[in-house]
Formats: C-alpha cells, sequence, structure tokens
C-alpha cells in the first residue's frame, strides 16, 4: 500500500510534461469562478493573488479563457484577445512564476452554451439546443437554437484559436490546453447529436473530428507541441450531450490521433455523471483512465473524483502521468501541502463559487504543517 503522505509517494514526484519540468504530479484543473467583472473581461490583481496562493502545484490550468468575443458564453470570465486582458494576464504570469509556479491557458469557446443575451445568437455546428442552462450577464437562462457557423465561421473561428494561443504565449503562459470536452463548442462538433451537417465537418466520425484537427494544428503554427495539450474524453451529460453508441469511438478516435501530434498532454476527464445504464458503463471509475491510457501515447492527466490514494494508485500502476484536482483546490490553496502531510481539506463555501470579490476566492486560510516526510 502507497503512503500517500511519504516525498516518495508518486504525486510528489517530478517528472517532464513535454518540455516542461513540473516539481510535483499534482495539477489544479482548470476552474471558472467568474470574477472577471468588469466591462472589458479583463483578469486583476484578485486573480494573480488567487493563482499565486495556488503556484506549489506542479502545474495550473487557468480558468477557461475565450479566444475572441463571440466566444463567450459565461458571464464575467476573463479573454484572450484585447490588450487590456493580455495586460492583466501578464500581472497574473508574474505572480505565479514569482511563486515558483507553472501555468497554461485553457483556450475557450463555449458554442452553443451562449445566450442573445451576450449580444448576438450563439453559433454551433449545427441549429440544435444542447437542453442546458447559459450563465448569462442577467443570470441563469436556458440555452437555445443556435445559428449554424457557414464555412467563413469555422475558418475564422480556427484563426481565432490560433491567435489566442500566440497571445497567451507572449505574456508568459507557459503553454495552451485546447478546451475540446464537456459542452463547449469542439464538443458540439463532436457529438452526433449536435452536430447534423453534411459537409467536410460532419457526418462521419472522421469528418466531425475534422475541426478539432484544424484547430490543433493553426494553434500549433504559433506553440510549440510541448506546450499545446488537449482536454478531452467520452461523457454522458443532460439533453444532446447525453452519451450514445459513438461516443466512446468518437473519443477512441480522436484521442489515438491526438497521439500523432506529440502534444505536452492530454487531459482526460472521468465521469461527471452516472455512467450504469449507457453505452459508458464499462469505463466507470478508474477504468476510464486504463482504458484511454492504452490508446493516448503522450503525458496523461486523470482529473474528476481524485483524491490522495486513487491518484497515487493512478499513477502507481500507470493508468496516468498527472492527476488534475478541482474543486479541492478552490478552498485550499494550500493543497500540495495538505496532501503531502495528510492533514485535512478546508469545505467549499458553494455560495461564494460563482460570485464576485475576494470572498471565498483568495480568503481561504492555509493549513500550517511541518515539512513533508
Amino acid at each position: 500500500m502507497i503512503d500517500t503522505t511519504s516525498s516518495k509517494a508518486p504525486l510528489f514526484q517530478p517528472t517532464l510534461m513535454g518540455d516542461l519540468e513540473l516539481p510535483n504530479r499534482i495539477v489544479m484543473s482548470p476552474l471558472t469562478r467568474m470574477r472577471a467583472a468588469n466591462p472589458g473581461l479583463v483578469p486583476t490583481e484578485l486573480h494573480a493573488e488567487y493563482y499565486a496562493q495556488r503556484a506549489s502545484a506542479g502545474l495550473i490550468i487557468s480558468e477557461g479563457a475565450s479566444i475572441s468575443p463571440e466566444a463567450v458564453g459565461w458571464a464575467d470570465t476573463p479573454g484572450l484577445w484585447s490588450k487590456e486582458q493580455l495586460q492583466g494576464w501578464s500581472h497574473v504570469l508574474e505572480a505565479v512564476h514569482a511563486k515558483g509556479g507553472r501555468m497554461v491557458a485553457q483556450l475557450w469557446h463555449t458554442g452553443a452554451i451562449s445566450h442573445p443575451d451576450f449580444g448576438a445568437a450563439p453559433m454551433s455546428a449545427s441549429d440544435v439546443n444542447i437542453g442546458y442552462e447559459s450563465t448569462t450577464p442577467l443570470g441563469r437562462k436556458p440555452t437555445v437554437a443556435p445559428r449554424p457557423m457557414t464555412l467563413s465561421d469555422i475558418h475564422r473561428t480556427v484563426s481565432d484559436y490560433a491567435k489566442a494561443a500566440r497571445n497567451a504565449m507572449s505574456v508568459g503562459f507557459d503553454g495552451v490546453q485546447i478546451q475540446a470536452n464537456y459542452l463547449y463548442l469542439i464538443a458540439q462538433f463532436l457529438n452526433r447529436t449536435t452536430n447534423l451537417r453534411t459537409d467536410e465537418y460532419g457526418g462521419s466520425i472522421e469528418k466531425r473530428a475534422r475541426f478539432l484537427f484544424e484547430v490543433i494544428e493553426a494553434v500549433l503554427q504559433e506553440v510549440d507541441p510541448r506546450r499545446v495539450g488537449v482536454r478531452i474524453g467520452p461523457m454522458n451529460e443532460v439533453g444532446a450531450f447525453a452519451a450514445n453508441d459513438e461516443t466512446l469511438p468518437m473519443a477512441e478516435y480522436a484521442i489515438r490521433e491526438l497521439s500523432d501530434y506529440g502534444l505536452s498532454h492530454a487531459l482526460i476527464m472521468g465521469a461527471t455523471t452516472d455512467f450504469a445504464g449507457t453505452s459508458l458503463e464499462p469505463l466507470a471509475g478508474d477504468a476510464m483512465f486504463r482504458h484511454l491510457r492504452s490508446i493516448f501515447k503522450g503525458t496523461l492527466i486523470a482529473n474528476v473524483g481524485m483524491d490522495a490514494e486513487r491518484g497515487n494508485r493512478l499513477i502507481a500502476e500507470g493508468s496516468a502521468d498527472l492527476i488534475a484536482f478541482g474543486r479541492p483546490f478552490i478552498s485550499n490553496p494550500d493543497l500540495v501541502e495538505r496532501l503531502a502531510v495528510g492533514a485535512p481539506l478546508a469545505e467549499i463555501d458553494w455560495n461564494t463559487v460563482y460570485a464576485s470579490g475576494a470572498r471565498g476566492y483568495t480568503d481561504y486560510p492555509r493549513h500550517i504543517s511541518t515539512a513533508v516526510a
């Protein structure tokens, strides 16, 4: 049995992700927190303080950063397209690096999860309402049917991903991660239910994946592949994203193809809902990571429902290389240190997760502990 509080435990071993040296294998996963509550969606000094508090993570992945104005679909979340936003992110990176941290930017386009309250009709692969909720400037509202993207829209959006990647690297991010999972734009192209196109971007698994790979190839024109990752994985969610018989084959195809790009990592999301009775039932628990580990040849980051025991086990058995923690990092800025000494974790104040200001963001106390044994 692994001693999870030993400095020799897998989670605390240094590793190389692409060409980026990480002092441990604990990753802070992207967490939307809605603190860019200003007209320009600019990261602030509060963001800098928040991320710097968590710089002991082997790697920080930023909250989703919208690649363009039309990519925005969640209120008060920061962007990566304007001069002011880049200046804000520059201050964040300075603070994180001053604490010895490493941070990559998650490139985000919400697609059909957006809403007309943001100023324009949302766009997606097809005009399918995904049956979810949009967090708009006027509150949570049901999603609407999006506008199908024209070829010009697709080409412009691919270019926006590349520009956002270039912007991220220009202000000091240590890499980028393309959000190709959950309910957002790239996943809307991959999903058979939300992609009803009959052109070169729809139909077969290979055609539905075309948009993803065009985005990756455009980003690789701007950033060394050793600094580019993708967040991806099969899922069973509500409405249009309920698992179907092509959910797993699509994920397997995309992840297998990703192996050929020499990317820094693939972050694989585990089950966020119950897989029982769906096509994904055989992948419940750790089976997801064991299965996809056999397909993806690069650095694999496992995410969702992680604790020290599970993370150490997945690394030790070779099912993952790094472990991403999400919710625990919200209320435990010193999560790495707590895990190292087996200290209890602070509870989340759920009333302040999606809010504004420092309360429930930068005011969680640190645990005073001894050094790692």
